[in-house]
């Protein structure tokens, strides 16, 4: 798997670590960031939608006013 590396806050990474209980902030990190794509996978099981499913459904044809 590749691996991306990016610059959080100081406070937020030691808030995610408290938060979770998890000492090491790299696995706390990731941890939250597993948390949330497992939520929205159960979300989209759930209401029976996926977000590109959503996206095509929107009504994009220009309006008329009357008036």
């Amino acid at each position: 798997m590749a691996k991306t590396e990016i610059s959080l806050d100081t406070e937020l990474v030691v808030e995610v670590m408290v938060l979770s209980g998890i000492g090491n902030p790299r696995d706390a990190i990731e941890a939250v960031v597993r948390d949330y794509v497992v939520r929205g996978h159960r979300t989209e099981t759930r209401t029976g939608e996926e977000a590109e499913t959503r996206l095509r459904e929107i009504d994009t044809t220009p309006r008329i006013q009357e008036g």
